[in-house]
């Protein structure tokens, strides 16, 4: 009883000295992310990563912190800049290939901030992602870099060129989110609540092939480009009650195993269902 009592003892010492340094690694990268220098705030973006992916019970935690981060105020749209606007292009999808550069400091801020704000919309999208189609997916376990069973809450927040394809998330908060140069949601997969109330979609927005799996909210939303829910799955109701689009959308082959309420929408350009 002794030998056991002993043994009992030393994995419980173990444990409480791996959560102690845990403990004291989340410390120090959260506070990295409070730091004034762009190049601090990305490795503490970094550590976390690095955290969560040794420590699944972490995990559901650190991306909370990271959704928090990407909540705070940024302006997305221009920088501040003393130079003209570039010309525009007749296709809204080719991006100029000038290197953005400021003038003064305010403008080196706002990009490095922007660079810092990229890289943590990328660490959400690598560890949602699943490279497997949705028809593979019963075949086998996913990668190692994927996180299952992910909850996302980006309410308000400000997202620049969101990459989002392929991923898989529970319940998925994107209400009064603005999504500048576009959004990227091919193939998603959300298993619980997928809430898009009040969004604004600045540029080219892709929901194609996308699945549903509970109900569906983008009542409020306003898309201002060209909009692609091409054979996306609404397993539950979906609700676009007062959207706005501005420019093309399609719901070809888009399938509503629930209600679909469209009362009432807007729609500026051609439409196809």
């Amino acid at each position: 009883r002794r030998q056991h009592h002993q043994e009992i003892a030393t994995v419980l010492t173990d444990l409480d000295a791996t959560e102690r340094r845990i403990t004291e690694l989340y410390a120090k990268a959260v506070e990295q992310l409070g730091n004034d220098k762009a190049p601090v705030r990305l490795g503490g973006l970094y550590a976390l990563e690095r955290l969560a992916q040794d420590n699944p019970a972490h995990r559901q935690t650190i991306i909370d912190v990271i959704c928090a981060y990407l909540r705070m105020p940024f302006s997305a749209g221009t920088a501040p800049t003393s130079k003209p606007e570039p010309e525009a292009t007749e296709d809204p999808g080719e991006r100029s290939t000038q290197p953005e550069t400021t003038t003064d400091g305010n403008g080196d801020t706002w990009q490095q901030e922007r660079q810092v704000r990229l890289t943590a919309q990328r660490i959400l999208a690598a560890h949602l992602r699943d490279e497997r189609t949705p028809d593979e997916r019963s075949a086998g376990p996913p990668g190692p870099r994927f996180w299952p069973g992910i909850r996302l809450d980006l309410t308000g927040a400000a997202l620049i060129d969101f990459d989002f394809h392929r991923v898989v998330a529970a319940d998925a908060r994107f209400d009064r989110a603005t999504f500048t140069d576009g959004a990227q949601f091919y193939e998603a997969t959300f298993t619980g609540f997928a809430a898009f109330c009040g969004a604004t979609f600045a540029g080219a927005t892709v929901f194609s092939r996308a699945i549903f799996g509970w109900r569906a909210d983008f009542s409020r939303a306003t898309f201002t480009g060209r909009v692609w829910f091409s054979q996306a799955r609404f397993g539950y109701d979906a609700e676009f009650n007062d959207a706005s689009f501005g420019g093309d959308t399609t719901f070809y082959g888009t399938t509503f195993d629930g209600l679909a309420e469209f009362q009432p929408v807007t729609f500026a350009d051609d439409v196809m269902f």
